[in-house]
């Protein structure tokens, strides 16, 4: 509808009447053979009789977005993942900031909604809503077109979209809230687009780094949670569970990457996640490894997230006490309402021995957590700790 239109307003309000109507009628005629275009013609046929009942407005750019969806309508064998990697490229133009881009390709690509974006930037809710609005506005009255733009012009908009494509494979990977800790749609839908850009751009390194990481990490997804649907840490998975051809496929995606000589904070992480899933057993874990691959990650992403993982690695791989020097300095940060960091502490301290301090840490962790998973793991822990 965005690329039919070539307004995002329209486009949403329409698509939100057709879900409302296919609620109400599929429930008294039955689902249709083809619900996606069901969806869609609704959707079309709403935004056309909006078009064309407009008394205000540019003329010309209604005509043009009459006529799109005229030439759209023989268009019902075009890919949904063709139109979400289009969809990206329009986000990610570089005559929006950075930050909009992300934003606005997570709020239109992935659905999530404006406060999960607002915390995920750590801003306002109403912040987040008028950087949206403004994004949407300039994409309109700038006329950027709903496309992928010629090879020369990738470059430019990289960083965006990966940092796109990552953000929406973690939102599947960790949900930001909910019931469950796993959105696995969006894991697919993520490692889908980035295979999609691997072979749009097959000489950038990082693109098949990303890809590299997030199949490392899917690969253990089976292990992630029990069959209750309880939070499984990395150290009591089943690694026999562990999806070997998914392994073999990340490791070798990263070393095709790393041999390129191009190191990025991609393939760093990828290299990361290749310690763990090569590991067979928890002990067998190269823990020194990581910890100095934090340290090359920390200095080309000098984030509080990054600093707060290396605070680990460096804990696991030199003793609680370290790892926990580290963590003070993370606690005047933006991290102060992320729950992992009180949840960190508190794994350090009940390790150390420490249960009074490790108990207040769990109970703050569980307060923050986003969802019912990690509220029930941080709960076990805290249980472990008071009844010692």
């Amino acid at each position: 509808m965005i690329r039919t239109t070539g307004d995002w307003d329209l486009a949403e309000e329409c698509a939100q009447d057709a879900f409302a109507r296919a609620l109400e009628r599929w429930g008294r005629d039955g689902v249709p053979r083809n619900p996606g275009a069901w969806l869609t013609t609704t959707a079309r046929n709403q935004a056309y009789d909006r078009l064309r009942r407009a008394k205000t407005g540019a003329a010309k750019q209604r005509e043009a977005a009459m006529d799109a969806m005229n030439d759209a309508s023989s268009e019902s064998d075009r890919s949904s993942s063709d139109d979400r990697l289009r969809l990206i490229f329009t986000c990610c133009h570089p005559a929006l900031s950075l930050e909009a881009q992300v934003a606005l390709t997570l709020r239109t690509l992935a659905g999530l909604t404006t406060a999960e974006i607002a915390r995920a930037f750590l801003v306002p809710e109403p912040t987040m809503a008028k950087r949206l609005v403004r994004a949407k506005a300039k994409i309109r009255n700038a006329g950027i077109p709903y496309r992928v733009p010629p090879d020369h012009q990738l470059p430019e908009r990289t960083v965006a979209v990966l940092a796109v494509l990552y953000l929406l494979f973690n939102e599947g990977y960790g949900a930001s809230e909910g019931g469950d800790l796993i959105r696995q749609s969006l894991c697919d839908e993520a490692i889908q687009l980035t295979r999609t850009l691997a072979r749009l751009m097959p000489d950038e390194p990082e693109v098949v780094g990303l890809l590299a990481l997030m199949i490392l990490h899917d690969a253990r997804r089976l292990a992630r949670v029990d069959e209750s649907g309880e939070l499984v840490p990395l150290e009591e998975q089943d690694r026999g569970s562990w999806d070997s051809l998914a392994v073999s496929e990340g490791t070798a995606l990263l070393d095709a990457a790393l041999r390129r000589g191009e190191p990025g904070p991609y393939q760093v992480q990828a290299a990361i996640a290749a310690c763990h899933v090569t590991a067979t057993d928890p002990v067998d874990t190269d823990w020194s490894e990581i910890a100095q691959l934090y340290d090359r990650l920390v200095e080309m992403m000098p984030t509080p997230v990054v600093a707060l993982n290396r605070a680990v690695a460096v804990a696991m791989a030199d003793g609680p006490t370290a790892g926990l020097v580290l963590l003070d300095a993370l606690e005047d940060s933006v991290l102060s309402s992320y729950y992992l960091l009180p949840a960190t502490r508190a794994d350090l301290l009940r390790r150390l021995g420490r249960d009074a301090e490790a108990s207040d840490a769990y109970c703050a962790a569980i307060e923050l957590a986003p969802t019912d998973a990690e509220r029930r793991y941080l709960s076990r822990r805290l249980t472990d700790v008071t009844h010692q």
